[in-house]
């Protein structure tokens, strides 16, 4: 009878896991760049007690958080600044952190930063510094201040399947074995791409997985409450 309980709480704990990614998901829905997350699972048989060789049952364990790094919508915004990747590719950040969040602004000093106050890297992997006046960014990533061309976005890609790690809502660090190269992507000024979360999905998703949770915590119930009544039975004999 154990087993059933350990085979329900299992689930239940999986279930946890995809609510709160979920919520994760559904609270980012408006994060420019944010890429949604869900769980990956893995299965093991529990041996029977009398023949260990012999598995009998079927448990699950919570795997990995697997991101989704597919395209967002593009929202134009008419912002100088703003620009979103056409295709693959990351924009690079200092600290080898990666995003495709383009929505950059100026601090005082003239350096071009990302929404968490990281320097933008150019093709010359160095900060991004702009004089002042008025500021334009061509598809090819080259940034130009009164018509005078003072740097370029840097892009890179990395192979696909993408094995990134999460540093933020919409950064990324790449894992030290993992070496990024050019892109050829250009981008498009003025606009930024959008979260890829889709927030009727997620809510259709969490009421279905809120479901299965509730029916898990019924089958632990219903196998403590059978516990219980045989316990108190072999207590009577």
């Amino acid at each position: 009878m154990y087993k059933g309980i350990y085979i329900a709480a299992s689930g239940a704990i999986l279930k946890d896991a995809e609510l709160s990614l979920t919520a994760r998901n559904i609270a980012n829905a408006s994060t420019p760049g944010y890429k949604k997350e869900r769980t990956s699972f893995s299965s093991f048989l529990l041996p029977s007690a009398e023949n260990i060789s012999n598995p009998e049952r079927v448990m699950v364990e919570k795997g990995r958080v697997v991101t989704d790094f597919s395209a967002g919508d593009f929202i134009k915004t008419g912002n100088p600044l703003d620009v979103a990747i056409e295709g693959d590719g990351f924009f690079v950040l200092e600290g080898e952190k990666y995003t495709r969040r383009g929505d950059f602004r100026l601090d005082e000093e003239g350096y071009l930063l990302n929404i968490d106050g990281l320097k933008v890297m150019g093709v010359d992997d160095a900060p991004i510094q702009l004089p002042q006046g008025r500021v334009e960014i061509g598809p090819g990533g080259n940034i130009l201040v009164n018509n005078t061309t003072v740097g370029r976005l840097r892009i890179v890609d990395f192979p696909q399947p993408y094995n990134l790690i999460q540093a933020g809502e919409a950064t990324y660090l790449a894992p030290t074995d993992l070496k990024p190269v050019e892109s050829s992507s250009q981008v498009s000024p003025g606009v930024i791409e959008g979260s890829n979360v889709n927030i009727i999905k997620e809510m259709v998703g969490m009421i279905k997985t809120t479901r299965e949770f509730e029916t898990y915590q019924k089958m632990i119930q219903a196998f403590d409450s059978a516990t219980s009544k045989a316990l108190n039975e072999i207590g009577r004999i």
